[in-house]
């Protein structure tokens, strides 16, 4: 992203509203305490809130404390600041405090999920879906530079659709008033997150036709990552974080879309049990839990391509510049 830094009004407000943290300190029960801001809560951090849940943070002597930084550009400016010690967040949001020219830049050490996390949700749920259906139809979109849309518009070109040319796209709703526009009467398709897909096929709203996950192939959709000071001076807590989010992979894999639903029910408390399942279910279907923690080379490529199919990437930036996949192959014995 060009020009003036796209997370600065967001890290001006934290830096003077927020207490700056120097470091991890301890909390009551001994254990190192770790602040780490989620960009939404989602379904799609199972394995988050699995970790968090089934004590695997506390096994590696780490009181975690999660909170909910909303928005892309807030997560990042939170990290920057240091109010926060880890984020999850795109990794596309890395690559852009990269492109500024950041002293301190943000490294990706543990990949959660793999794949995009949005679907394809059609109003009209009589017709067998096309592709081609799309153009001349009103589409609900995100906001621009973020990876839903870049993903999104991604599966779509590789379907032969321009975006910005084949249909009317709507991208000035801010993410929060996406599902209620939609509700409201607005496009004849959206792209929407998990559970909110569930809960408008449970509501007769439309139907999913399609998963933007699958279309636009395994990246390192979302990452936990952290200024390269604070692995520096906290290698071991970086670490003991990623073997513990291993863990949760593990058991994500092993578990039923029941069980996980049933762990993860505390951080969901007024959601419908049901709703929750076919969520996770759904994700597990087409693989968006990563298995590991590990960013590979091809994922990282792919990330790539479709930051700069959406013209947001100044240039190429490798794996080496802002990732570091040690602690994960660690946990991962690889």
């Amino acid at each position: 992203m060009k020009g003036k830094a796209w997370w600065m009004p967001a890290a001006v407000l934290l830096l003077l509203f927020s207490v700056v943290l120097s470091g991890c300190s301890s909390s009551s029960s001994g254990n190192v305490k770790v602040n780490v801001g989620e960009v939404t809560r989602s379904v799609f951090y199972a394995p988050e809130y699995v970790a968090h849940a089934q004590g695997f943070f506390e096994e590696e002597g780490l009181d975690v404390e999660i909170q909910t930084t909303a928005g892309g550009d807030k997560t990042m400016a939170a990290l920057l600041a240091g109010s926060i010690d880890i984020a999850l967040v795109g990794s596309e949001t890395s690559i852009y405090v990269y492109q500024q020219g950041a002293e301190d830049p943000v490294i990706n050490f543990a990949q959660l999920t793999q794949t995009d996390g949005t679907f394809l949700f059609a109003r009209d749920q009589s017709a067998d879906f096309d592709w081609n259906q799309l153009k001349g139809s009103e589409f609900l979109g995100q906001r621009k530079g973020g990876m839903p849309q870049m993903a999104g518009e991604f599966a779509l070109g590789k379907k032969g659709i321009d975006p910005h040319k084949d249909l009317t796209l709507i991208q000035n709703i801010d993410f929060a008033n996406i599902t209620s526009a939609f509700a409201s009467g607005t496009g004849d398709y959206v792209q929407l997150f998990e559970p909110q897909a569930s809960i408008f096929e449970k509501e007769g709203r439309g139907k999913v036709v399609a998963s933007f996950g699958v279309e636009s192939g395994n990246l390192p959709y979302t990452v936990f990552m952290t200024k390269q000071s604070f692995i520096k001076d906290n290698k071991d807590v970086v670490s003991k974080f990623t073997r513990s989010i291993h863990k949760a992979q593990l058991w994500v894999e092993e578990h039923t879309a029941q069980e996980i639903a049933d762990v993860i029910m505390p951080y969901f408390k007024d959601a419908d049990r049901d709703i929750v399942v076919s969520s996770v279910q759904r994700y597990k279907d087409q693989g968006t839990y990563a298995l590991d923690p590990i960013i590979d080379d091809n994922e990282w490529n792919n990330l790539l391509d479709v930051m700069e199919n959406a013209g947001e990437l100044q240039e190429r930036v490798p794996a080496s510049a802002i990732v570091d996949n040690t602690f994960a192959e660690e946990a991962a014995g690889k």
